[in-house]
């Protein structure tokens, strides 16, 4: 497995139903890619979830994958959990109103056809650190020296090492 190319997106969204969503974005793409939406409050940045995508395929190509799909892979090494149910808690869609963070790999360019969907707006990448804070736990003493976007990208470190 390897990412020829990822391309990180913003937009809002108005979510009837989350599998109706899910596949409209399934009639988008095509073999090989990988169209993922996560919910942009959890997003740090586009780092965050660079350094994410990175490790679900380091951790494919190593065998050590938490799950049996990239995509599901991709939101728990984003979330920095190992269960699946917590992971699509914080970066799972949900109905109604919402900020979306639109991860492509190996894609075409298919913003044109998510903006029939969805509308465009990269500032809702734009993080929220008291949001992040209380969505990843994180404590007033673990933003002493490090940002609340370089605590989280640690935690998706760190979930490799820990067994």
């Amino acid at each position: 497995m390897h990412m020829e190319n990822l391309n990180i997106l913003g937009f809002r969204a108005t979510i009837d139903s989350v599998g109706d969503t899910l596949d409209k974005i399934d009639a988008i793409k095509n073999e090989g890619e990988i169209i993922q939406l996560l919910n942009a409050d959890a997003v740090a940045s586009k780092n965050h979830i660079t350094h994410g995508v990175n490790q679900a395929v380091l951790a494919f190509n190593r065998g050590e994958n938490l799950a049996k799909d990239l995509s599901v892979e991709i939101v728990l090494r984003c979330s920095a959990q190992r269960q699946i149910s917590k992971a699509f808690k914080i970066l799972g869609l949900k109905e109604g109103e919402m900020e979306l963070c639109a991860v492509l790999i190996n894609s075409e360019d298919h913003a044109d056809e998510l903006e029939t969907i969805f509308t465009r707006d990269d500032d809702v990448l734009i993080a929220d650190e008291s949001k992040l804070k209380e969505i990843y736990k994180i404590s007033d003493i673990e933003v002493e020296n490090l940002s609340v976007e370089d605590v989280i990208i640690d935690r998706i470190t760190k979930l490799i090492v820990d067994y």
